[in-house]
């Protein structure tokens, strides 16, 4: 079956969209929304690498993501400098690293995404592991709450704290790592977290708020994509600024409700 490149990217966008707005619910709740733009800036490395020998732009992200958190985690246990500090080491010199690789010419690809070269292979691909990773955020969901709220009583519960954590910061980085397709490297944070804060502004639970927020993940994927269809300008950009108008609108009603 042939299918245009529009239908491609919507499809990809429709599958990245929804889970970044569903696990941005997440990530909202345990207030970590601002780690998506950290991992972004760590994955710019690997995209630019990518780039340069060929190869598809998430695979690139995920390997540079798991090598960081690897770097971060390593220094943490050898030294007793704080996160925040280890941060600003190592993501500066993600950065820099990512200059050095990144080929003339496609520093925007990288910055802000590119979904004018999805295949038909890439995009299958993309919308699998997408799903997969949504069913495994589904499943450890209520878990990750009640550990946000109280990890005495996770663990009275018989809840192994580790091993969900482990998941849930899995679940984070290939959702990170899928999302610099559409918006690039510097735009991650606002992908997954604008939606859920959009949700946040109109739900009354927790059912409501994690599926309006994979709801308003897809609807902003869209409009971008097709406005970007229209005005030859990159879908990741507008992808943001679609979100964050219907995160406008939702205030505008949240003050009349």
């Amino acid at each position: 079956m042939i299918y245009s490149q529009l239908t491609l990217a919507l499809i990809m966008g429709i599958f990245v969209g929804g889970l970044a707005g569903y696990i941005g619910s997440l990530m909202m709740t345990k207030r970590m929304a601002l780690m998506g733009g950290a991992l972004g800036h760590l994955a710019l490395p690997g995209i630019a690498l990518a780039l340069y020998y060929h190869f598809d732009v998430s695979i690139g992200a995920l390997i540079f993501l798991i090598f960081g958190i690897s770097i971060i985690w390593g220094i943490e246990q050898i030294t007793n400098l704080p996160t925040e500090a280890i941060t600003a080491i190592v993501f500066p010199a993600a950065m820099s690293v990512t200059f050095l690789f990144l080929p003339k010419g496609k520093a925007i690809p990288a910055l802000i995404g590119d979904i004018s070269s999805i295949t038909y292979k890439s995009m299958l691909t993309t919308s699998i592991i997408a799903l997969s990773i949504f069913i495994i955020t589904k499943k450890i969901f209520s878990k990750m709450v009640l550990m946000s709220i109280s990890s005495e009583i996770s663990k009275v519960s018989g809840i192994n704290t580790k091993l969900y954590n482990f998941l849930y910061l899995a679940c984070i980085a290939i959702t990170i790592a899928l999302g610099v397709r559409i918006v690039g490297g510097l735009m991650t944070a606002a992908l997954v977290a604008i939606p859920a804060s959009t949700s946040k502004n109109l739900s009354k639970t927790l059912f409501s708020y994690s599926y309006l927020s994979m709801f308003f993940g897809i609807i902003s994927s869209i409009i971008g994509i097709l406005l970007s269809q229209y005005t030859g300008i990159e879908a990741g950009p507008l992808i943001i600024i679609s979100s964050s108008t219907m995160f406008l609108i939702s205030l505008l009603l949240k003050k009349r409700s």
